[in-house]
């Protein structure tokens, strides 16, 4: 559990719609939220929105506007905190009966807590003096979840003036950052995932809004997303050596997430996990030094004890049960449960067409496809209207999304500007040039549809806030794209917010009659389903000796882990069920090594 909260979980960033407004729905009864800021004009949109709500006047921060990227996300993420601390204080002021926001504050708090124990207590108390000092208590422990903001560090495209010069420390990403660092939010942390960008982690140092005062607290903080140990190390240390503080390393499944995943090489979830509870006091220690040193260079006082690291993990948590095992056994901080409050209106902003294909998505309707212009494999949900539109786009011979965003823009192969490889513009050239290469039929066939299954995401997954809220945000483009993760299958059921935090903490359970695989085999078959298409895409190239060495150890650290979870005692519950499809797994997986005749070296 966090320091100044009383939950156990978090809701992580989703899409860029999904989240965008998720603080207002639910930072009032203490549950911490990630928006996504890297789509300045659905955040202007946002803002057309929520000004009225809040009963203030609108007035548009127009694209003519000197840094009008930056001035909309903060004047957003102010608006937004302003909103939710008058929201608080409301709630603060209500009587404590049934049907109140302050009632259904404590009811959602897990039962171990200590101010939902003093509630029970006060609602049974009788002696008026001593209930209302109960009641006052109460009411100075309501506190607002955490307004948590996400930057994905690859979306960091140039831009420049209109005279075509480079805008200094004006790209997409460093200026989102600019945006969260001006803004009046506190106890509040940027979340950065994606992976490393130097450029945006050297802006940092330009940020005093990071530095701790002399308590050692923070304002702000950095949260780092990782899949790995390693991954937390080598940017803690970067960071570290130029006086910041990762405040928390927030883990998430390499396959077993929604959106973009990023797959490790076999290093499955659980040893990644047991890595980190091993090795934290080492990592703190690692870091502080660095920190240390780096900060009395810069003039700024030395600390005495190293400020905390919280650990967090996320990806395709789905009962009560997995959520202890994750805080009990492995010690985490917090978990992060995102796929599932897609089901809940309350907590995210998901248009009513898109809501009602998810309630019935099954294992079969959620794909880790080839969509993203990134070229990074991603989870998507079939038949949506993003989809829909797509294929219409091709049937009518004009493949591709008017690129009005340019967030993705990354290729240069047939111009000098980047463009995005899900525009209209990139498919025609693409597709132009695959068509003289004269291919035989089945090769041209391959090569157009890894072309034509880009799809345009930052559209996509903005459209449904504007589509929910009825406010314009870009004129006959209308289709909605989600990435929920394969977690999905499970869940059908559209529920309350109460509903789904007495889910997580156990006191009811909305997977009734559903047989859903452990989140640890869930992982490995993905990622064994993953190595299987792989190997089967590479069939051809299998002689090259670093493409088999790279397969083995995949290979093998998969085995390591299914080893791994034969050993651990946290899951006994299932033990049978789950020692049973750990079986299965490796036995595919031993079938999978043999047809390509691997060794751990990978010689044949």
């Amino acid at each position: 559990m966090y320091p100044n909260s009383h939950h156990k979980f978090h809701i992580p960033v989703m899409g860029l719609a999904f989240t965008i407004d998720s603080p207002v729905k639910v930072a009032r009864f203490g549950i911490a939220s990630v928006i996504s800021i890297i789509e300045d004009r659905l955040i202007e949109t946002m803002r057309s929105y929520y000004y009225p709500f809040a009963k203030l006047p609108f007035v548009p921060i127009t694209a003519k506007e000197k840094d009008y990227r930056s001035k909309r996300i903060t004047d957003y993420l102010n608006l937004v905190n302003h909103i939710v601390n008058a929201q608080i204080q409301k709630l603060k002021n209500e009587v404590f009966e049934t049907g109140s926001e302050i009632v259904k504050y404590f009811e959602m708090l897990p039962d171990d807590n200590k101010a939902k124990q003093l509630y029970r207590k006060m609602m049974h108390t009788e002696n008026k003096p001593e209930k209302e000092d109960m009641e006052n208590w109460l009411r100075s422990q309501v506190i607002p979840g955490s307004i948590d903001v996400n930057i994905m560090t690859k979306l960091d495209k140039n831009n420049f003036d209109r005279s075509g010069v480079l805008v200094e420390d004006g790209s997409d990403a460093v200026s989102a950052l600019r945006g969260y660092v001006n803004s009046d939010l506190s106890n509040s942390s940027v979340v950065f995932s994606a992976g490393m960008n130097p450029r945006l982690y050297n802006f940092l140092e330009k940020c005093n809004q990071f530095d701790a005062d002399e308590k050692g607290c923070f304002r702000k903080k950095i949260i780092i997303k990782v899949s790995d140990y390693r991954s937390a190390l080598i940017q803690g240390k970067y960071l570290a050596k130029k006086g910041i503080w990762v405040s928390e390393f927030r883990i998430e499944s390499g396959l077993n997430c929604g959106g973009h995943a990023f797959a490790t090489e076999g290093h499955l979830l659980g040893p990644i996990l047991e890595e980190f509870k091993i090795k934290k006091e080492e990592l703190t220690n690692t870091l502080f030094e660095l920190y240390n040193v780096a900060i009395h260079l810069k003039g700024r006082k030395k600390f005495d004890q190293p400020h905390p690291i919280n650990i967090s993990v996320q990806g395709g948590i789905g009962t009560a049960e997995e959520d202890g095992m994750l805080h009990d056994y492995y010690g985490v901080d917090s978990t992060g449960w995102g796929t599932p409050f897609l089901l809940v209106p309350e907590a995210t902003t998901v248009d009513e067409a898109t809501l009602e294909l998810l309630s019935k998505a099954k294992k079969e309707n959620i794909e880790l496809s080839n969509h993203s212009p990134l070229g990074v494999p991603f989870h998507y949900l079939k038949a949506t209207t993003g989809e829909r539109e797509k294929l219409e786009r091709i049937q009518n011979g004009h493949p591709g999304s008017p690129c009005t965003e340019k967030h993705l823009v990354s290729d240069t192969e047939f111009t000098k500007e980047p463009i995005c490889t899900a525009s209209a513009k990139y498919q025609k050239l693409k597709i132009a040039q695959l068509q003289s290469l004269q291919l035989p039929e089945p090769e041209y066939q391959k090569r157009a549809k890894n072309v034509l299954d880009k799809e345009c995401l930052c559209i996509g997954l903005s459209n449904a806030a504007p589509l929910q809220y009825k406010t314009p945000f870009l004129k006959h483009l209308t289709a909605v794209t989600i990435c929920p993760g394969p977690n999905i299958a499970y869940f059908s059921a559209i529920v309350s917010l109460q509903t789904m935090t007495e889910h997580i903490y156990g006191k009811t359970n909305i997977l009734k009659n559903t047989t859903r695989p452990h989140m640890f085999i869930a992982e490995l078959a993905l990622y064994i389903n993953y190595l299987k298409e792989k190997m089967e895409a590479d069939a051809t190239n299998m002689q090259n000796p670093k493409l088999r060495k790279y397969y083995a150890t995949f290979s093998q650290n998969l085995l390591t882990g299914i080893s791994y979870y034969r050993g651990i005692t946290c899951i006994d519950s299932a033990a049978p069920f789950f020692n049973a499809s750990l079986q299965a797994a490796e036995e595919a997986l031993k079938d999978l090594i043999a047809q390509y005749a691997f060794t751990e070296t990978g010689a044949v």
